[in-house]
């Protein structure tokens, strides 16, 4: 049975944790699917087997930074005392990052990708570390109403990792 955890660092990463979950298709009933907050031990994520995928909702906010909560588990998986190898034989993993160009100087002239610093951080250094992607790094910006946000949740129930 695949496991998907869900986890969230911030307060729109958390409805758009909860969005992810319930849209699940009925035809994976057999996917358990949990839903924690970036800052629960971070550590214990390394638990995880093969047969999970853990789906990180990264939010980043003023100055390319993350939550709060975020940071604590960025902080985690940024050590340099990792081994390269750290995730063989673990979890599969992908990223949404959540950002909001409002917050940048040059507004005319920006997308997603300039206001998603953190998730894309976080997605370079769990591939760094050795992981297994199970989707692509998708980014949304808060300016243009999240409208990436979907597509991604619809891509990522179809991908193959569920077949």
């Amino acid at each position: 049975m695949v496991k998907v955890v869900i986890i969230h660092g911030g307060e729109l990463a958390n409805d758009v944790a909860q969005q992810v979950a319930a849209k699940k298709p009925s035809t994976l009933s057999a996917v358990d699917v949990t839903i924690r907050n970036a800052s629960e031990r971070p550590k214990t994520l390394l638990e995880h087997g093969s047969d999970t995928i853990i789906c990180f909702i990264m939010q980043t906010i003023e100055n390319a930074s993350p939550t709060e909560e975020g940071g604590t588990l960025v902080r985690f998986f940024k050590r340099k005392t990792h081994p390269e190898d750290l995730f063989r034989e673990k979890f599969a993993f992908c990223v949404l990052g959540l950002g909001d160009s409002n917050l940048l100087l040059d507004r005319q002239t920006t997308s997603a990708k300039d206001c998603n610093q953190v998730a894309q951080e976080l997605d370079s250094r769990l591939e760094a570390l050795g992981g297994n992607r199970a989707h692509s790094l998708g980014m949304a910006d808060e300016r243009h109403g999240l409208e990436e946000v979907e597509p991604w949740i619809d891509s990522f129930w179809a991908s193959e990792c569920f077949k």
